[in-house]
């Protein structure tokens, strides 16, 4: 008897076989007996090198024609015996009663949300977003910032260099830089990103997030800059919101202020741990563009004689946590879902 003949009764004894089975688990086992790696029509498979030449494609066809319907019946009687289940209800470990299991949702992390709050807020003002490299120059990180070599400040930054006159940014602020660079004041931008400092506790990390942004144009005044920022303050906070402005120092802006919010978690009988009962917490630092800075750009439409501009700057992992009131910066950045699954967008 050939190997088509063999292969037709096998499929014949197969079906036969399938339809008779029982539960599922019965059906298998006559899968693997007949179409398993070790079963019989696998078997006749192997035999065809056994053949002449001249018969082992036609062979090799009928034999794979006969493993393809078998395959067929057996998904039919798999469906079969799947229907018949539910329709009794008693042999299948399948409850359909019971409601169904939803997939598990994931959400944006609490720092993204903030950050796109943040960005709404300021886009709501004519704000436009502008990125830049992480990677930066040490012009565009320290001297077009009025930061020149054995400034102080450079200590204060604690810089990772990745090589000789290239590092990490420390701030946003670079691109700021780039973008008067490639465009002529009016500006008016927001730069949010991933900053770099070798710092490390509760309340720093290494890599953490700022937006920074800056308005250049020829009428700008402090003025403008205090009343931009209360009103962001009250949008991010609360309209019941109150602002001051402390006098402070930047190299790249002057006057200079530090920006202090009402604290939003005082209670009434006092005691608050964000604010130790001083009532207010800083939220960002802020200024009027040196003109040093529109100097080192060396460019005719940034005068320092015809235009001014304000800039300012917040940790957008600060205001996570003054928002949800998480008091270890590090706990943002464990991925403990027992954390993160607490915030939905």
């Amino acid at each position: 008897m050939g190997l088509t003949e063999r292969s037709n009764q096998i499929v014949a004894s197969a079906t036969e076989a399938f339809r008779g089975a029982k539960t599922e688990v019965e059906l298998f086992q006559l899968k693997a007996r007949y179409l398993g790696k070790k079963g019989e029509l696998t078997a006749l498979l192997k035999e065809i090198r056994n053949l002449p030449p001249d018969q082992r494609r036609t062979t090799g066809a009928d034999i794979n024609a006969a493993k393809r319907a078998l395959e067929g019946i057996f998904g039919v009687c798999q469906g079969a015996l799947k229907s018949q289940a539910l329709a009794s209800g008693h042999d299948s470990p399948l409850d359909v009663s019971l409601p169904g299991r939803g997939p598990w949702g994931g959400h944006l992390h609490p720092v993204m949300i903030v950050w796109q709050e943040i960005c709404d807020i300021f886009s709501s003002m004519g704000f436009v977003i502008k990125e830049g490299p992480q990677v930066e120059t040490e012009w565009h990180n320290f001297e077009a910032l009025n930061i020149p070599q054995g400034h102080p400040a450079r200590e204060m930054q604690d810089t990772f260099f990745v090589r000789e006159g290239i590092v990490l940014r420390t701030h946003t602020s670079p691109v700021q830089v780039r973008t008067m660079l490639d465009q002529p004041p009016p500006i008016r931008m927001i730069c949010p990103g991933v900053v770099y400092r070798r710092d490390s506790d509760n309340t720093h990390t290494p890599m953490f997030h700022q937006v920074e942004g800056l308005v250049v144009d020829d009428r700008t005044t402090m003025a403008d800059l205090k009343g931009m920022l209360a009103e962001f303050a009250r949008a991010f906070f609360g309209p019941q919101t109150e602002v001051r402005f402390r006098a402070s120092y930047f190299p790249f802006t002057e006057p200079s202020a530090e920006v202090d919010v009402s604290c939003p978690f005082c209670p009434a009988s006092g005691g608050c741990r964000v604010c130790k009962d001083t009532q207010w917490i800083e939220i960002l630092g802020c200024g009027m563009v040196d003109p040093a800075v529109f100097s080192a750009l060396d460019r005719d439409d940034y005068d320092p004689e015809q235009v001014q501009g304000y800039a300012f700057g917040m940790g957008i992992d600060r205001m996570t946590m003054l928002r949800y009131g998480i008091n270890d910066l590090r706990l943002l950045f464990d991925n403990d879902l027992r954390l993160l699954e607490q915030f939905s967008c």
